[in-house]
């Protein structure tokens, strides 16, 4: 994790909020060092994480998490980690033949657009164990990116009913929280991800949005972020939401983060 951002995010590993819904966007730029945030922020808090992972691979995401301080390997082992390789995995639905339904199954089913088994795998993954006692403080659902499901031609309603599901389980019934990642592609007629990204955006507690910068590529200061605090619509109309925006550059085993324009480079 970085401690930069969670210095902004104003949040620790022993206190952290339950019961939310995080969207993470990137546009004109790759937004993923947020994914590798919160999966080693999560485990370090130690809470129980299914990670559908769309994009990456295992051995991707572990690389990285060691450069932060955790093995998904060890978390793996331990119980603390489900892991869904999508790369992987749809490779065996597509090629090989199955004798229970997968949690991709709807590679198989063109059109029907039903993310019913991938629900199903998130639920038998984080609901509790029959004793009802858990050595974790509560789960988390990390999905890299939601935007591919659309590109394997689930239609955009599809994917927020599913998100709307994941949330009534994970987040009120569980109290744990959901961490997504949609791509933006602002500028290009796709009326799909617009509408997910529209739709998330106004269930989400917190959004937190990476964008390249308007002049192109500068090695010295890789992005802007802008973070937006949503408030319950209970609360008064000034404190319903709180936005701040910082550009940053990425390091090896860290993301250093500045006011716009105050990079120590350029100073």
């Amino acid at each position: 994790m970085f401690p930069e951002l969670n210095n902004l995010l104003s949040t620790t590993q022993d206190r952290t909020e339950q019961g939310n819904l995080t969207l993470l966007c990137d546009a004109r730029t790759d937004g993923s060092f947020l994914v590798h945030h919160f999966l080693s922020f999560y485990l370090k808090a130690n809470c129980k994480v299914c990670f559908v992972a769309l994009v990456q691979s295992f051995s991707h995401y572990n690389i990285v998490g060691q450069k932060l301080g955790v093995s998904l390997t060890a978390a793996r082992d331990r119980g603390q980690l489900v892991f869904l390789e999508g790369l992987k995995s749809s490779v065996e639905v597509l090629f090989h033949s199955q004798q229970e339904p997968h949690p991709l199954q709807f590679l198989r089913e063109p059109g029907a657009g039903s993310l019913q088994s991938l629900y199903t795998f998130i639920r038998d993954a984080l609901k509790p164990a029959d004793s009802g006692e858990s050595p974790w403080k509560y789960p988390v659902l990390l999905v890299d990116n939601l935007s591919v499901l659309l590109s394997l031609g689930v239609g955009a309603v599809a994917v927020l009913d599913f998100v709307q599901y994941c949330r009534a389980m994970v987040c009120c019934e569980l109290k744990g929280n959901v961490v997504a990642l949609v791509h933006d592609t602002e500028g290009a007629e796709d009326e799909g991800n617009d509408i997910l990204l529209n739709g998330l955006s106004h269930q989400s507690h917190l959004i937190l949005r990476a964008e390249g910068l308007a002049t192109g590529f500068c090695k010295d200061v890789h992005g802007q972020l802008s973070i937006l605090w949503r408030r319950p619509s209970s609360r008064p109309a000034s404190q319903r939401a709180r936005s701040l925006t910082y550009q940053y550059k990425i390091q090896d085993k860290n993301v250093s983060f500045f006011a716009k324009g105050m990079s120590p480079a350029v100073l």
